[in-house]
């Protein structure tokens, strides 16, 4: 009987550790320092996949950005590609407050938040997505982090009600 509840408990344990998410204090020693103002500034091209949640990829994409700031707000203008044919336009208006960032676009519900700590920024926010002619609000739990001064690394979960939907991956190359 001990072991078994030895082995539960180690079960349990197990169990809870996989629940824990990582924090952006976790990466406060980590370098690039992101900047969101200064990283997309120009033109950046991204490349990128969506999963489902069971990671199969159900789509590819090419986004072409061009991105200006006047003072601490931001533009990102997106030009998305899919590999089906499909385009797509977002255009962020992003204000910068320090390391924290606030956004919207047509499609976002309300607005972005987000912080950035060392070479991190993650932000939350609610898309409004068009599937055959309905539209669904889904949470992205959006994370990005620089890898040097021309390439960062994103990768955005997407769910509803708390169940996670699938992924988005995105390497981005500033030109």
């Amino acid at each position: 009987m001990r072991k078994i509840y030895r082995l539960l408990t180690a079960l349990l344990f197990v169990l809870l550790a996989g629940c824990a998410s990582h924090k952006i204090s976790d990466y406060a020693n980590e370098k690039p320092k992101f900047d969101m103002k200064q990283y997309f500034n120009g033109r950046v091209i991204a490349h990128g996949i969506v999963t489902d949640r069971s990671g199969k990829v159900t789509r590819r994409m090419i986004v072409d950005m061009n991105c200006t700031w006047n003072g601490d707000v931001g533009t990102l203008d997106e030009d998305f590609t899919y590999s089906d044919g499909k385009k797509e336009k977002r255009v962020w208006t992003i204000r910068k407050n320090g390391d924290r960032y606030v956004g919207t676009a047509a499609d976002v519900v309300g607005e972005a938040r987000g912080e950035a700590v060392g070479n991190a920024l993650n932000w939350a926010y609610v898309l409004a997505l068009n599937v055959d002619g309905k539209t669904y609000n889904i949470d992205f739990d959006d994370w990005m982090w620089q890898i040097d001064d021309k390439v960062m690394i994103n990768r955005a979960v997407f769910s509803k009600f708390g169940f996670t939907l699938g992924e988005v991956l995105i390497t981005f190359t500033k030109q």
